[in-house]
């Protein structure tokens, strides 16, 4: 029994130490300026709220790759995805056709890397990659906003030196 309330002692403390240092954890938050008015987006709300959470989830994914205390705030002004709806196979759900010509993903943002309360790094950044359809490990992944994901981790990578899987960099 003694042993028994032992490791739950343990357990509520460990648990308390994560709350306690949870500040001091990196992270990302993400902010969307007039997402209604970004050039590419789907036309079903349910849609444009997933593509939207989707790429939060990842910008908080790499947040974690960030020293502890460090926290980034991302702005994304506007968001082009790769590849164009098909309007004419459109029904209940919208069909992405991507050609690998002028339709490669694009978007803006700003940025400001904070540890403390003191800025480290800010500015803006215009993100496109031209050649999305040239990776092959990308190409025959069935992983939503692949390309995008992929572009965003080569600027995280080049940005903030930080090594993220796959990024060129």
């Amino acid at each position: 029994m003694r042993a028994l309330r032992h490791t739950a002692a343990a357990a509520v403390l460990a648990s308390l130490a994560a709350l306690a240092s949870g500040g001091a954890l990196a992270g990302a938050t993400v902010t969307y300026i007039e997402a209604d008015k970004f050039v590419d987006m789907p036309f079903s709300p349910v849609d444009r709220e997933r593509v939207l959470e989707d790429l939060s989830s990842h910008f908080a994914e790499l947040g974690k790759l960030l020293p502890a205390g460090q926290e980034l705030k991302v702005e994304i002004t506007d968001l082009d995805l790769a590849g164009r709806i098909d309007f004419a196979r459109r029904g209940a759900n919208e069909i992405r056709v991507m050609r690998g010509m002028a339709d490669w993903p694009r978007m803006e943002l700003r940025y400001r890397l904070e540890e403390g309360g003191k800025v480290l790094n800010s500015g803006e950044a215009k993100l496109s990659d031209m050649n999305y359809m040239d990776r092959a490990r990308l190409a025959t992944s069935n992983e939503s906003l692949r390309f995008e994901k992929q572009m965003v981790d080569d600027w995280f990578s080049k940005t903030f030196g930080v090594k993220v899987r796959g990024a060129r960099g």
